[in-house]
């Protein structure tokens, strides 16, 4: 039966189950991502494990997103990574050396593999050829220790491309043409796959612009063929054995739908603050603009910052605009000055930072109240930012460019000029002095533990019945943003669940801590709307609350990564049967789940009794045994000490 790209990665890696959409699979994992924010956590988790070293072909740590080094909790956690690489046996890539997602892209990944990393963003490697999956860094340390990646098979999706990107519309028009018509939550248990012959236009990095906001359409992951685009890529980075050919079979069929004729194209923005709020860039246009940002992880090719600075070369940014430049890599940023296109840029006016996530984390470059920022970063989120009240727009360097040269938010195609047209070079400046690799014996490497780091809390299984307050309950499509927030005040204190707690929810609620630790031991529980837990993989959003005393969610519908994160830590997810169950629930009611861990073991429904309201529900886990086993055990990491994480 002929297979698409999709089938065969997952056949060729196919350890447990069968390719059944919905059913549970098993993978084998070849390569891990793990990047700062979440990788001290790993590495904990890795030490909590008594691992000796990493069992995948590569490994690497990455520290990209907390660069700032106001005080001694960053750069102790940076030495901290840096001694768990060398103990466990991963690739260390300095700070400086830039986003893991495109370095990653540049200097490891490979077509026909498999690739599990602790950020959502991974999926961006799906460019080359690769089955790239996000998931929660207790899940990837499980895979660097010869565990396989479990999760449902999704469905497939077929998205086929036709016609020409008109002039001043690129790859990211692309992916936010599919966020316009699906929204946030249409990819959720679904991988797209890209195919037709449109795809002849978008070079591998055009094409991991794409793949990597795939994560924002909530689906597992985005797939690509490996074809001669991926072959001229990986010669241009010195690394043309690293190819094979990987294509789908004549007559290929998928479970999904889609046509996108490129001609049919305009240059689109998605408005505050979900990146499926998506319009023409036309219906927006003349509203005054405080900050333009290039860079971040998807937009991370040279060409997007050549092409920024070509249209500035004869228009200096305007006087009211931050152009901010962020580059993504020490060899993207030496290559723009080898071709000159830096010195424009700063000639111009933008202002350059480090090579890192910066601000499409929240990490610095946080914009004025009120003011409207655009960026080429894949999320704007409430509070992302930095800045509570913020109004970020995604966009293209296009209309970001553009924008910053006017003052307003412009649809580039109204610039008196002509679209620049770039090349990309066939061979690179090539800079691999910020990667180490590891040495071949770490069993006499210690751990390097600043006075911030503090070991996993400990995680008490299950008990027999559940009872607790309802202290938050929220709307739709609640992003991990906003349960754990990012930025300069927070992630410092990632590698320590007591102090980053103080943090739960504080977006929305800011006196949510200390409402839930008077709960921290009996137990309290948070009550969602749809797609609950949606964006960044931090596996925070889960810890936190769980040391909070949090037992259960309850929620319309959960996304993917969240939802695994929360059975990975013993909290009990549930979903509503009836949504008319949501709407009957207040803040403070207490609720009762009397047999919950009975109940979770002998079917699929669990009862919850509202003790404020007088009304008795039943909600559904969705769970599989083995997601059982780890949320009766307390954790996953409870089940693999026991050595039954299967």
């Amino acid at each position: 039966m002929p297979k698409n790209v999709t089938q065969k990665l997952i056949a060729s890696h196919l350890v447990e189950g069968e390719m059944i959409a919905g059913q549970e699979i098993a993978l084998k994992i070849d390569q891990t991502l793990t990047q700062d924010a979440t990788g001290t956590m790993v590495m904990l988790e890795l030490e909590a494990m008594a691992l000796d070293r990493v069992k995948t072909e590569v490994s690497v740590q990455y520290v990209d997103h907390n660069l700032l080094e106001t005080d001694f909790k960053n750069a102790d956690d940076h030495l901290f990574l840096q001694s768990a690489c060398r103990k466990f046996g991963l690739w260390f890539s300095r700070p400086g050396n830039g986003v893991s997602h495109p370095v990653h892209m540049e200097r490891f990944g490979k077509p026909g593999k498999t690739l599990l990393g602790s950020d959502s963003h991974t999926c961006a490697a799906g460019s080359l050829g690769m089955l790239a999956i996000g998931a929660g860094g207790l899940e990837v340390a499980l895979t660097m220790a010869g565990e396989p990646f479990h999760v449902k098979m999704p469905k497939i999706v077929g998205v086929k491309l036709t016609g020409q990107l008109p002039d001043w519309v690129s790859a990211k028009d692309i992916i936010l043409e599919l966020l316009r018509r699906l929204d946030v939550s249409g990819g959720i248990g679904k991988i797209m796959e890209y195919y037709g012959p449109g795809l002849d236009q978008l070079s591998a990095m055009d094409r991991h612009v794409i793949a990597n906001m795939g994560a924002e359409l909530g689906a597992t992951t985005s797939v690509f063929p490996s074809d001669q685009a991926v072959k001229v890529f990986l010669e241009s980075q010195a690394r043309g054995e690293d190819w094979t050919e990987l294509l789908s079979d004549e007559g290929a069929d998928y479970d999904e739908h889609i046509e996108v004729n490129l001609s049919e194209l305009v240059p689109l923005i998605a408005c505050p603050s979900s990146p499926g709020n998506v319009v023409p860039v036309g219906e927006v246009a003349g509203r005054k603009v405080y900050q333009c940002m290039i860079g971040s992880s998807a937009n991370p090719g040279l060409r997007d910052f050549a092409i920024a600075a070509m249209i500035l070369k004869d228009h200096p940014a305007h006087e009211d605009v931050s152009l901010d430049v962020n580059p993504t890599s020490r060899q993207i940023l030496e290559n723009m000055t080898r071709l000159s296109y830096l010195g424009t840029l700063i000639h111009q006016g933008a202002r350059i930072h480090q090579a890192g996530c910066d601000g499409c984390i929240g990490m610095g470059q946080a914009p004025a109240t009120h003011r409207i920022s655009l960026r080429t970063v894949p999320r704007n989120f409430p509070g992302r930012s930095g800045t509570k009240e913020d109004l970020v727009y995604l966009c293209s360097p296009e209309t970001a460019a553009a924008s910053a040269i006017t003052g307003v938010i412009t649809d580039p195609r109204t610039l008196p000029m002509p679209y620049p047209k770039f090349e990309e070079p066939k061979t690179y400046v090539l800079n691999t002095e910020a990667l180490a690799p590891p040495p071949e014996d770490g069993s006499k490497e210690v751990l390097v533990k600043g006075p911030n780091i503090a070991s996993l809390p400990p995680l008490e299984p299950l008990p027999q019945s559940l009872a607790g307050p309802v202290l938050m309950k929220v709307g739709d499509n609640i992003s991990t943003d906003e349960i754990m927030p990012a930025g300069a005040k927070v992630l410092p204190f990632r590698s320590n669940i007591p102090a980053i707690s103080k943090f739960t929810f504080s977006q929305i609620d800011e006196s949510y801590y200390d409402r839930a630790m008077p709960y921290q031991r009996t137990g309290s529980m948070i009550v969602g709307g749809i797609n609950y837990g949606q964006g960044s993989s931090r596996e925070h959003a889960a810890l936190a609350p769980r040391y909070l005393g949090v037992k259960a969610v309850i929620a319309k519908s959960f996304a993917r990564i969240h939802w695994q994160n929360l059975c990975n830590f013993g909290i009990l997810p549930l979903v509503f049967i009836d949504e008319q169950d949501y709407d009957a629930i207040n803040l403070n009611d207490n609720l009762e789940l009397p047999n919950a861990r009975e109940e979770i073991q002998k079917g699929d429904t669990v009862t919850v009794i509202n003790k404020t309201r007088n009304k008795t529900f039943l909600a559904r886990h969705m769970m599989t045994p083995r997601q059982v086993r780890m949320v009766l055990a307390g954790s996953v990491i409870n089940l693999y000490k026991a050595g039954s994480s299967r």
